[in-house]
């Protein structure tokens, strides 16, 4: 029996680099997709998109998501309905399936791959019972009708009467034809990008046969249970003799945590510097942070063979880590029970982190995928830049851990406020965790204050306060939730507010510029007032 070639299933988050190169060299013509939109499409609905794998490779792919009818019939371009690319507007309650992507490798003939990806969508529509499925169909041979003597076409309308007459043959539109799509109406300025089809699209439905429907119905989602064990560890800070004794503390609260099995487990922003109370002397701040970067190996190998052993999901608070061009940056390492390791570095360091340690931002924040769905980090300071945690949930996080290290209460505020901000804004879960107490002979742990907390949105679902629980201050301890991430889902779709669902896409928007992250003048440097220290939140 000979191996199957061909094979379409739906999307995974491990297929994103496929996918990617896939759309570069389906659409020499138009900008590509970043891997961030791609998870995001594939998070926030992950039933809506499909691959094509011929030979193990990806030859084809397509994304949709659900929208009521109002919203899909609607004026719109290509931007707004899809959250700027993420699929973000995935509605769960929505009566119509709406295409956004679809895409084929052009050096792959004859095996039907689109139509096969049309195929999928239908089964999808009609096991849901949807209405039907609606897309804004791409018309690439308009621009060059429009200078053509014969059949020339001078609008939209007048290039599709031309296709559906036989007089002029379009690829993309004749195939959308013959696959039982019916168009609805000239879509002007649907995606500027698209200068073969002069920025227009048609909009192309069709309709359900098994749905006979009067009026738009909408779906109700049931309120399910997806549960979630998180545990947030409230760290002392104390002297410890070397490194093994460190990690005897930290695998302390790891055992705790699994006992109650819990599926994740935080510690503090900067827990590390424990490290520097067995050093002879007080170390200055660039020869501390400098000293803990050489721990980084030991840390990773000692955090990951914990997460498998106690299979737990281990947020490893931030570390300072020394990179390959010599920068030190801060960084969360991420060990997951079934052995990999993920990064997440600190985007904004603080002015005392920046102007005593030389600590360098990051330049990227994505989410990590998990076996309890994609979570996102954010250090500390970063918490109170709304757009990272935005970045996040469009790419489908639902919850957010923030370890942070905070010297004063103001400072932990300034964190907690934000916390609660950004779980009500994004409608998700943010775990808080803090380190407590000080440390002789570390100049940066003069005094620290904490209150660790697991925050939710503000909704009937939740809890009363928007608090599912909280450490008392200042005191070591390990503080542990249960949270049920559906209740997330009824709430983005039928909550009495519905913030990520009621943005205005049409107002404005966040640009990730990967490419110039480090490009113009360098930032002042400028001296923070005090002491060295963390400075936190």
């Amino acid at each position: 029996m000979g191996e199957r070639r061909l094979e379409i299933r739906q999307a995974r988050t491990r297929d994103v680099r496929g996918i990617s190169a896939l759309v570069a060299r389906a659409y020499d013509d138009l900008p590509a997709y970043t891997q961030g939109e791609i998870r995001g499409q594939i998070n926030n609905f992950p039933e809506g998109c499909f691959v094509a794998l011929l030979d193990d490779t990806i030859v084809g792919y397509c994304a949709t998501m659900q929208l009521a009818e109002a919203v899909a019939f609607a004026p719109h371009d290509w931007d707004e309905i899809t959250g700027n690319g993420f699929g973000s507007r995935h509605d769960p309650t929505g009566d119509w399936l709406y295409g956004y992507e679809m895409c084929v490798d052009p050096k792959v003939r004859g095996v039907r791959i689109g139509r096969r990806l049309y195929e999928e969508r239908r089964a999808l529509a009609e096991e849901r019972d949807l209405t039907g499925i609606v897309f804004g169909g791409r018309m690439p041979g308009f621009a060059r009708a429009r200078r053509r003597k014969n059949n020339r076409a001078e609008t939209p309308q007048e290039y599709l009467d031309l296709v559906i007459a036989g007089k002029v043959h379009d690829p993309v539109l004749r195939f959308q034809l013959a696959n039982g799509f019916e168009p609805e109406r000239v879509m002007e300025n649907y995606l500027p990008e698209d200068k073969r089809s002069a920025g227009n699209a048609i909009m192309m439905v069709w309709r359900n046969p098994y749905v006979d429907r009067d009026q738009p119905v909408k779906k109700r989602l049931p309120r399910g249970v997806e549960s979630v064990r998180v545990a947030t560890c409230q760290l002392q800070a104390r002297a410890v003799a070397d490194f093994e004794e460190f990690m005897r503390a930290i695998e302390y609260f790891v055992d705790v945590a699994a006992d109650y099995e819990a599926d994740f487990i935080t510690f503090p922003e900067l827990f590390t510097l424990m490290l520097l109370s067995f050093e002879e002397k007080e170390l200055s701040p660039v020869e501390a942070i400098a000293k803990l970067s050489d721990y980084t190996p030991r840390i990773q190998e000692a955090l990951s063979d914990m997460a498998m052993r106690y299979n737990i999901n281990i947020i490893g608070g931030s570390h300072p880590t020394r990179l390959e061009d010599g920068d030190i940056h801060n960084i969360a390492y991420v060990c997951l029970r079934d052995g990999s390791i993920h990064a997440q570095e600190k985007i904004h360091p603080t002015p005392n982190e920046r102007y005593w340690w030389n600590i360098k931002g990051g330049d990227s924040i994505d989410v990590i995928p998990t076996d309890c769905g994609p979570i996102g980090v954010l250090i500390c300071y970063d918490s109170e830049f709304p757009e990272l945690a935005r970045r996040l949930a469009d790419e489908g996080a639902r919850i957010i851990f923030v370890p942070f290290c905070t010297d004063s209460r103001q400072g932990y505020l300034r964190v907690r406020y934000c916390g609660q901000a950004r779980a009500i804004e994004n409608q998700c879960f943010v775990v808080l965790s803090g380190n407590v107490g000080n440390l002789p002979n570390v100049a940066n742990m003069d005094i620290q204050y904490a209150q660790s907390c697991i925050l939710t949105p503000c909704d009937f679902p939740f809890a009363r306060d928007g608090i599912a629980a909280e450490a008392s201050e200042n005191v070591e301890t390990l503080t542990i939730s249960d949270i049920n991430l559906a209740d997330l889902s009824w709430a983005r779709a039928e909550g009495t507010v519905r913030n990520l669902a009621d943005r205005r896409f049409d107002l404005y928007r966040i640009e990730w510029d990967e490419a110039g992250a480090h490009e113009g003048k360098p930032r002042p440097r400028r001296e923070p007032l005090g002491k060295p220290s963390p400075g936190g939140g």
